[in-house]
C-alpha cells in the first residue's frame, strides 16, 4: 500500500475509538434517563449559587413494581474543584443496574468552605429525601457515595446527624455509606501535624481554626447509631487516605459497628473513581449488595 493510500486511513483509525466510546455511552445511556440541572436551593435564597446548587437525577427506563434504592454521589476534588458534569457516567452505570443515582454539585473554595460544603451537600440530600419518590426512588433506601474530599463529606452527613436536622430532618435518612479512597475523615489530626509538602494549601478550604477543622471531620461525629460504612482504598493510595481510613474503621469498631474495609491492590487515588466507569466493577458490585439492589 502506498504512503497515499495509507494516508486515507488515518482518519478512519483516529475517528474509531471515538466512534466505539460513543456507541458504548449511547447503549449505556439508553436504560438510562438523566434529569439535569435541578436546583436544590431555591433561587430565592440569598446564598443561591446558580451552577453549584445544582443536582442531576439518573433513573432506569424500566418501571419496577417497588420503588428503587437511591445513592447520592458527592464528587472529590480537594474542595476546591469537581463538577458533577464529570460524573455522569456514574450516574448512568447505577442506573442501568436499578438503582436512581444522585448526583451533586457543591460550592467549593475559596468562595467559600467546608462548613458552606457540608451544608450545601446536606440541602441535596434533604432535597432528594423530599423528592426522590417523584423519580421512582425509595427514600427509606437512601445511600450515599464519595470519592476523595466528596467522600470525607459523605461521612460527615451521616455522621453528624445536626447537618440534615438543619434541613427538616431530625431523623438522618441515610441509611448507608460507602467511602471511595476517602479524604478528611480526621481533618483535625491532618492540619496539626502537616506532614506533607503543600499541606498548607487546605487552610484555604478548611481556615485556620483548629475547633473547625475537628468540626468537619467524621471521626469525631461517629457513633454506635451511625449508619453502616463500607470503605474502599487504593493499595497505593496516599499514605494519609490509607491512614486515616484504617483508624476511622478502628473507631467504629470501638463503637460496637462492623465497617468493612476493602484495600484494592495497586490502586492510585485517581483510579480508585475512574474504574467506576466499567459496570462490572467490584466497587458497583459491593455497593449493589450493600443498598440490597
Amino acid at each position: 500500500m502506498s504512503f497515499s493510500r495509507r494516508w486515507l486511513y488515518l482518519p478512519a483509525l483516529l475517528v474509531l475509538p471515538l466512534l466505539l466510546g460513543l456507541a458504548n455511552e449511547y447503549a449505556t445511556a439508553r436504560p438510562s434517563r438523566r434529569t439535569q440541572n435541578v436546583a436544590y436551593v431555591p433561587a430565592s435564597d440569598p446564598t443561591f449559587d446558580t451552577e453549584r446548587h445544582r443536582l442531576d437525577v439518573y433513573t432506569p427506563k424500566k418501571k419496577a413494581a417497588a420503588p428503587y434504592p437511591v445513592v447520592v454521589f458527592i464528587h472529590g476534588g480537594s474542595w476546591n474543584s469537581g463538577n458533577k458534569n464529570f460524573y455522569s457516567f456514574i450516574g448512568r452505570r447505577l442506573a442501568k443496574q436499578g438503582v436512581v443515582a444522585v448526583v451533586i454539585n457543591y460550592r467549593l473554595a475559596p468562595a467559600v468552605q467546608v462548613p458552606q460544603m457540608a451544608d450545601d451537600c446536606a440541602r441535596a440530600v434533604a432535597w432528594t429525601a423530599q423528592h426522590i419518590a417523584e423519580y421512582g426512588g425509595d427514600p427509606k433506601r437512601l445511600f450515599l457515595m464519595g470519592h476523595s474530599a466528596g467522600a470525607g463529606l459523605a461521612a460527615l452527613l451521616a455522621a453528624d446527624n445536626r447537618l440534615l436536622a438543619r434541613h427538616g430532618w431530625p431523623r438522618n435518612p441515610v441509611k448507608g455509606v460507602l467511602l471511595d479512597d476517602p479524604a478528611g475523615l480526621d481533618m483535625y489530626d491532618y492540619l496539626q501535624k502537616q506532614e506533607y509538602p503543600g499541606d498548607a494549601q487546605y487552610l484555604v478550604p478548611f481556615g485556620q481554626d483548629p475547633a473547625v477543622w475537628r468540626e468537619v471531620s467524621a471521626m469525631y461525629h461517629v457513633t454506635a447509631q451511625t449508619p453502616p460504612m463500607r470503605l474502599f482504598i487504593g493499595g497505593e493510595t496516599y499514605p494519609s487516605i490509607s491512614s486515616s481510613s484504617r483508624k476511622f474503621v478502628s473507631k467504629l469498631q470501638s463503637l460496637g459497628q462492623q465497617p468493612q474495609l476493602t484495600v484494592l491492590p495497586g490502586k492510585k487515588h485517581a483510579p480508585m473513581v475512574l474504574q467506576l466507569y466499567f459496570q462490572h466493577n467490584i466497587i458497583y458490585q459491593e455497593l449493589l449488595k450493600f443498598i440490597g439492589a
